[in-house]
């Protein structure tokens, strides 16, 4: 057994001595899990006596499906066992309800580069999200087969000439309606990343990708829903996308995706209720863990009781998230002791759509947020939650009820509460916010981005405060801290800038300006 699994497991075996004790349903909301969860397989499915072979060159994908068919037709918490000490080439496999996915000690499923493999364009997944879309009206969202403007999407054109496309929501690993369904074991689902780009761009600092790339996980319409353990790496597009899907727990995955590719969301909750996702480690170019209610999910209601906990994240994007697909609302949804090594935005509410979100807790965060190369989304903001329409005279929600408490990190850019004249953030509570900003990254600053809008500038020549409260009624500052590193360019200003609020009050506030000989530490306006 070689050195890497042994270690690998015994930090699985400390992180559950780590974690024993803990509550899973917490006050925050009653997670039902599956009973299985304690279970020994009824009965085991060993992939190899269905035909796959395991060695990383032949296609295993129909007999690894075969083996899925009949432990599903047994039920009961049936293993679909794949092996250690082999690589299982696939394209795409439909994973069923009442079975556990177990790859056991270093097996590692390959998924193919040919296009040819992932069977017809949507699969079924994608019909169900197509026809739920219809039912309620609702026109699929264009999304980035290549970005240009920006991870999130982009503009409608770009500079970079990469076109944008429709989604063919094409993955490795789907489910429709699994209800029950276990994907465990210490094992490595390698999604190629590389392969599937066209080149590096040394000048924007990422790779293009070609005009095929497919999730590794789109799972639609699932309940008692469980992920463990498994390590996810080098994802082309999106990792996890949950579709709504409900009791779902995500526990101590590694999420090992590259840096420098665009698109690679870590886990996407859309349209879900309550889910934990507790004990990650998620390395990836885009959002890490992004919540969100996607046009195409519409039939699928509204996402609402949703806890993570105790993960630690390096992305280029936002670190921890909702938004900006919010086209029903999301509620009551906390974020709590996590460690956000890297971010171009540590803590974001991005709302661009007709949604609400409220209810939002974060709390015992630190983080480190900081400048991108250009096309990447996100100026280095600390803490952002912002309300803005998406284009012209196009309908958004509101922000309310937000608990940011025991927050402390490094930054770049400002926390930002911003809301617009079409939607004023309210009921927004900042307690012990520490941020120090400094300046350390080669990219040009001095701006406050806003995308993806088409309402407004998306990048807005802006002064870099501490704090910047506007259009924001109900904003409470309790023993929040400003602290300016060593570097401070000309456009950093005061530590409390506002503008357009009611009901803002800053009791126990510490903070000088950047400039005190040229600015007032507190500026209202």
């Amino acid at each position: 057994m070689n050195h890497r699994l042994l270690t690998r497991r015994e930090a699985l075996h400390l992180g559950a001595k780590f974690a024993a004790g803990a509550v899973l349903g917490s006050a925050f909301f009653p997670l039902r899990l599956s009973a299985q969860s304690s279970r020994k397989p009824a009965s085991e499915f060993d992939v190899l006596e269905f035909g796959a072979v395991g060695d990383g060159v032949a296609l295993d994908t129909a007999a690894i499906q075969r083996a899925i068919d009949a432990a599903a037709a047994t039920g009961g918490g049936a293993r679909v066992l794949l092996r250690g000490g082999r690589r299982y080439l696939i394209g795409s496999l439909q994973l069923k309800g009442g079975i556990d996915f177990h790859l056991a000690d270093d097996a590692t499923l390959l998924v193919s580069t040919r296009r040819e493999d992932y069977g017809s364009a949507l699969g079924a997944q994608s019909s169900a999200l197509a026809q739920s879309s219809s039912d309620m009206g609702g026109t699929p969202m264009p999304r980035l087969a290549a970005a240009a403007g920006g991870p999130g999407g982009p503009p409608a054109s770009s500079p970079n000439g990469v076109v944008r496309q429709w989604p063919v929501e094409v993955a490795a690993l789907t489910a429709l309606e699994a209800h029950g369904l276990r994907i465990t074991g210490t094992g490595t689902i390698d999604g190629r990343s590389r392969e599937f780009m066209t080149g590096f761009d040394a000048e924007n600092e990422w790779w293009r990708p070609g005009a095929f790339r497919p999730r590794l996980f789109v799972l639609t319409g699932c309940r008692d829903l469980e992920l463990h353990d498994v390590l996810l790496r080098q994802a082309p597009s999106w990792t996890v996308h949950l579709v709504g899907c409900e009791h779902v727990l995500i526990d101590r995955v590694r999420i090992d995706n590259q840096l420098d590719v665009p698109n690679c969301d870590g886990i996407d909750p859309d349209h879900c209720r309550d889910v934990e996702i507790r004990g990650c480690h998620i390395v990836c170019g885009d959002d890490a863990i992004v919540v969100k209610t996607s046009r195409q999910g519409a039939a699928y209601g509204p996402c609402a009781n949703i806890v993570v906990k105790d993960c630690e994240i390096e992305t280029q994007d936002a670190g921890v998230k909702i938004g900006t697909e919010t086209t029903q609302d999301i509620h009551d949804i906390r974020f709590e002791r996590c460690k956000i090594r890297s971010s171009c935005r540590g803590l974001c509410i991005q709302l661009r759509d007709e949604g609400n979100i409220f209810n939002v807790d974060f709390s015992d965060i630190e983080f480190v947020s900081r400048y991108h190369s250009a096309p990447w989304w996100g100026r280095g903001e600390a803490i952002s939650l912002t309300a803005i329409p998406r284009v012209p005279q196009g309908k958004v929600g509101t922000i309310h009820d937000v608990r940011i408490r025991n927050v402390t990190g490094r930054a770049e850019d400002s926390v930002r509460v911003s809301g617009t004249p079409e939607s004023r953030i309210q009921d927004v509570r900042l307690e012990n916010v520490a941020v120090t900003l400094d300046r350390w990254t080669k990219y040009p600053g001095g701006v406050f981005d806003n995308r993806p809008t088409t309402a407004y500038p998306g990048l807005e020549p802006h002064g870099t405060p501490g704090f910047n409260i506007r259009y924001a009624d109900n904003v409470v500052l309790d023993r929040c801290r400003v602290e300016w590193g060593q570097n401070r360019p000309d456009y950093f200003t005061h530590a409390l800038e506002a503008s357009d609020v009611t009901g803002l009050s800053y009791p126990g506030f510490v903070g000088e300006a950047a400039h005190p000989e040229r600015d007032k530490a507190i500026a209202i306006r």
